[in-house]
């Protein structure tokens, strides 16, 4: 099953998918849209491209494991792309993926701009590998 993953941020949103194995996760593309019906529309388009069959878009939630504004704006983000597509949608606790991203980013020495335009590809390719590391536990 190819699975995407879905790291929404308010003007960058990365994206992922996996292989037919649901082995490896790796990064797409990152897309620059403010407006939340176009992403969506967006990210349906490139859904149906890849062939997806789940979209695994990412939940940030506080350290604590509380919802805060960025949750409920995920989840309302979810709503929204639902309306755009058929392809069932989960939600995956994404804590600390950005921090990851960062780093796997600065150990491979990528700086500056380019770092700007694949963190958030980075940050969802670690949603979908953690989602799909915990389908093997």
């Amino acid at each position: 099953m190819i699975v995407m993953a879905v790291d929404l941020g308010k003007a960058r949103t990365g994206i992922a998918v996996c292989d037919k194995t649901m082995f490896l996760a790796s990064p797409v593309c990152v897309i620059e849209e403010w407006n939340r019906e176009r992403l969506a529309e967006k990210i349906s388009e490139l859904a149906q491209r890849e062939k997806a069959e789940l979209i695994v878009m990412g939940l940030p939630k506080n350290m604590d494991g509380s919802e805060g504004e960025s949750a409920a704006g995920a989840r309302e983000f979810s709503r929204t792309l639902s309306q755009h597509t058929t392809i069932p949608i989960q939600l995956l606790d994404e804590r600390c993926t950005t921090i990851i991203a960062h780093k796997y980013l600065s150990d491979n020495n990528v700086r500056g701009k380019k770092r700007k335009k694949t963190v958030d590809a980075v940050a969802a390719t670690v949603i979908l590998q953690n989602y799909l590391d915990s389908l093997k536990r």
